[in-house]
């Protein structure tokens, strides 16, 4: 049996655009992309902790060190710049092996940059 579980997850990162004529999409800093193991175009949920909305769409590759959290077209209604959100991303696995499955987490800081 295949069942979802989470992938990877960026824990409570800022905001930094909300970008509403666009096609639509989440834009992220390449280095928390690299860091979360995520890629672009992956499909991912956006849960906002300032409002509790929750959205899904897919990822698009942000400048490398900009720090860049943007939500592009309709997902720009639902979240405000400098909001805090947390983007997790979701996949496929058998059940057994799920069992012993460690995601990637990341922890930014309020800044949008890795720890060192």
């Amino acid at each position: 049996m295949m069942i979802e579980v989470m992938k990877s997850k960026i824990h409570r990162v800022k905001v930094t655009q909300a970008e509403l004529h666009y096609v639509g999409s989440i834009t992220i800093d390449e280095d928390l992309l690299d860091a979360a193991n995520m890629i672009e175009n992956e499909k991912v949920q956006i849960v906002n902790i300032n409002n509790g909305e929750r959205l899904e769409t897919y990822i698009i590759k942000g400048e490398r060190g900009s720090g860049m959290v943007c939500l592009n077209g309709p997902a720009a209604r639902k979240v405000q710049v400098g909001d805090t959100v947390i983007v997790i991303s979701y996949g496929l696995m058998d059940f057994e092996k799920a069992k012993s499955f460690q995601p990637t987490v990341i922890f930014p800081n309020d800044r949008n940059e890795l720890a060192n």
